[in-house]
């Protein structure tokens, strides 16, 4: 089963237009591992060349903030990563 991770819909051109996308891990951050190695385009969209997650990127687990924890935030099969794109306008 493994652990879903829902992709919004505008990451989906980099997952295939898949919007959800089964991965093994038990933190987030090797669950985001795991989708990279799948679909290498969601690296530039998730992760800043130190390896930080973009700061405009929000991870939920199960509808529930990872804050503080962030990628170290466990995970076990069945859970749900949301991943979203705080997107700021004026």
């Amino acid at each position: 089963m493994g652990v879903k991770i829902n992709i919004a819909p505008y990451l989906q051109p980099y997952t295939g237009n898949k919007v959800v996308v089964e991965v093994n891990g038990s933190q987030v951050g090797e669950c985001l591992e795991q989708l990279v190695k799948q679909f290498s385009g969601m690296g530039k969209m998730l992760y800043l060349e130190n390896g930080e997650l973009v700061p405009h990127v929000a991870i939920f687990v199960n509808s529930a903030d990872v804050y503080p924890e962030g990628l170290a935030k466990l995970v076990k099969e069945g859970d749900e990563v949301h991943i979203i794109y705080i997107i700021a306008g004026g």
